[in-house]
């Protein structure tokens, strides 16, 4: 997706894909990456999640591109965060929670510091087909070989719906990662289930490199 859909998106507030409290598979799962300090959380928006993973004593790492999102979350949790430029991102740090703002193509190894395990809950199903094995790619760059991701896709017909949020089929997910456990689904809600589609949401405990 071209940069201008996702500021458009927040710009005229239509962020469905928005939750507004901890994802169900994250406070279900938070246990199997408890012992895992620094969590990388790309494409995180202004979620719930970061709090909650902060509150757990992880030190959480987001990268968005939307820099309005980033302020909103800080706003929202009555957080001012300091603020350092440097080349294309903006990392704003409050206490337990960075979140870096720019292009996730565009953030390298040293801006995330060292990563202990991955939370993705919006990235890959924010991306179209022909971006996910580049995601992944570039997730290798980030974080130590085989880092844990704890995952979660959606998967519905894709003939029916244009997305984003897209369907990542188990079989791509298999393909994608050098492992993947499947650990959970259940039926989705959100704007694809309320399109009236057959949609599963998974999660994952997922090997990157």
């Amino acid at each position: 997706m071209q940069p201008e859909f996702w500021k458009s998106r927040w710009s005229e507030g239509k962020i469905g894909f928005h939750e507004g409290t901890p994802n169900h598979f994250l406070t279900r799962h938070a246990g199997r990456i408890a012992d895992r300090r620094r969590v990388l959380v790309p494409l995180c928006g202004k979620a719930e999640d970061l709090a909650f993973l902060a509150a757990h004593d992880h030190e959480v790492i987001g990268i968005e591109l939307v820099e309005d999102a980033v302020r909103a979350f800080f706003t929202e949790h009555g957080a001012t965060p300091t603020i350092v430029r440097r080349g294309p991102v903006a990392i704003y740090t409050a206490d337990a929670i960075t979140i870096i703002a720019g292009d996730l193509f565009t953030v390298t190894e040293a801006d995330v510091g060292a990563i202990d395990v991955i939370y993705d809950r919006a990235a890959i199903i924010a991306l179209p087909p022909e971006l996910r094995a580049r995601y992944v790619e570039h997730l290798h760059t980030l974080v130590p070989a085989r880092t844990t991701s704890l995952l979660i896709t959606l998967e519905y017909p894709q003939d029916q719906h244009a997305g984003p949020p897209f369907s990542v089929p188990e079989a791509e997910v298999r393909e994608l990662f050098s492992s993947a456990e499947l650990i959970d689904e259940r039926p989705a809600t959100g704007p694809v289930a309320n399109a009236g589609l057959a949609a599963i949401e998974r999660c994952y405990l997922a090997t990157v490199g």
